[in-house]
């Protein structure tokens, strides 16, 4: 069993979705023997933002890529590698902006690769990343879920769930703690309940 534990809060040590990440990737290696986890820093050690070049690459011989270039291609080739060996996946997101980090942008810049993990068909887009889990520690400072006034400035979650479910993934559960910008007790109170989610949910265990 692989899992792939990926972080992209910018907050370090105050990142309440590091937080959960971490209490979500200890629970699932707890309960498996077999687990493998790999773990991704995506602000520690952040992939390079798809370019042109990137681009180009792909018709050019490996004989004219500069260092920098076959470096940053090798990078992001390593990050599809180890989401493509995953069966499960747990994504920090906080919302930024109403979005997600740049920095988390960039990683799914990398595993949306036409032949890998997506076709094009004469029926349209067919997904090749079918049958993995994904668990995202959804953190907010708002509140932007279903029935809120201000739900359709969520491009965090929303974007999300369209991106993984373009490339065959259906089986995504958000773990969220919203509110952590409106005072002290609603962020405690909105943690509590996150890692309370976590400790309740029977689906961690038959993850697979």
């Amino acid at each position: 069993m692989n899992i792939l534990h990926i972080d992209s809060g910018i907050l370090g040590e105050h990142s309440v979705s590091r937080g959960l990440t971490a209490s979500i990737a200890a629970r699932l290696t707890a309960q498996r023997a077999d687990a493998q986890l790999t773990y991704r820093d995506l602000v520690a050690a952040p992939l390079a933002h798809l370019s042109g070049a990137h681009l180009a690459a792909a018709a050019t011989g490996p004989e004219t890529l500069d260092a920098s270039l076959a470096a940053e291609l090798d990078a992001g080739r390593a990050a599809l590698e180890e989401f493509l060996a995953a069966d499960i996946v747990v994504i920090g997101a906080p919302m930024y902006n109403f979005a997600i980090p740049t920095q988390l942008k960039t990683w799914i810049d990398r595993i949306l690769v036409a032949g890998k993990t997506f076709r094009y068909t004469e029926n349209g887009v067919d997904g090749l990343a079918k049958g993995k889990k994904i668990i995202i520690a959804s953190t907010r400072g708002g509140h932007y879920s279903k029935g809120s006034p201000i739900s359709a400035m969520d491009h965090q979650e929303t974007y999300l769930a369209t991106v993984l479910g373009f490339i065959g993934i259906t089986d995504i559960e958000f773990i969220r703690a919203e509110g952590l910008a409106l005072g002290a007790d609603a962020k405690q109170a909105a943690i509590l309940d996150a890692e309370q989610s976590i400790a309740n949910r029977a689906e961690f265990a038959a993850a697979a």
